[in-house]
C-alpha cells in the first residue's frame, strides 16, 4: 500500500480537541476523506471517519484493519499535520 497524497485541512477555530481534518489517497486509486486530527494531553491522534448510530455510539465508516497499517497511517498523516503547522500554506 502506497499513500499516494496527504492533504491537510486545518481548522480555524481549534477551540476544542479537534485540529485539522486530512484526506489521504492510496495507490492512486481510494480516497478517505475526513480524517480527524485531535489533540490530548501527550500529543496528536488521528480517528477515522465515522458516524452516529441510532443508538448515539460512533462506528468507523472506513479504518485499517490492522495495527501496523493503523500505526503507518497516523506516522504518515501527523507528519503531514506537524509539517503544515511548522508552514502553513496560504490559501
Amino acid at each position: 500500500m502506497i499513500i499516494s497524497d496527504i492533504r491537510i485541512r486545518m481548522i480555524k477555530r481549534a477551540e476544542g480537541r479537534l485540529k485539522a481534518v486530512a484526506s489521504i489517497i492510496i495507490d492512486n486509486v481510494f480516497a478517505i476523506h475526513d480524517i480527524k486530527i485531535l489533540e490530548r494531553t501527550d500529543g496528536y491522534f488521528i480517528a477515522m471517519p465515522s458516524r452516529k448510530t441510532p443508538d448515539g455510539e460512533y462506528k468507523d465508516i472506513a479504518h485499517p484493519i490492522n495495527s501496523e497499517t493503523r500505526e503507518l497511517l497516523s506516522d504518515l498523516i501527523l507528519k503531514s499535520f506537524r509539517a503544515e503547522l511548522e508552514n502553513p500554506r496560504e490559501v
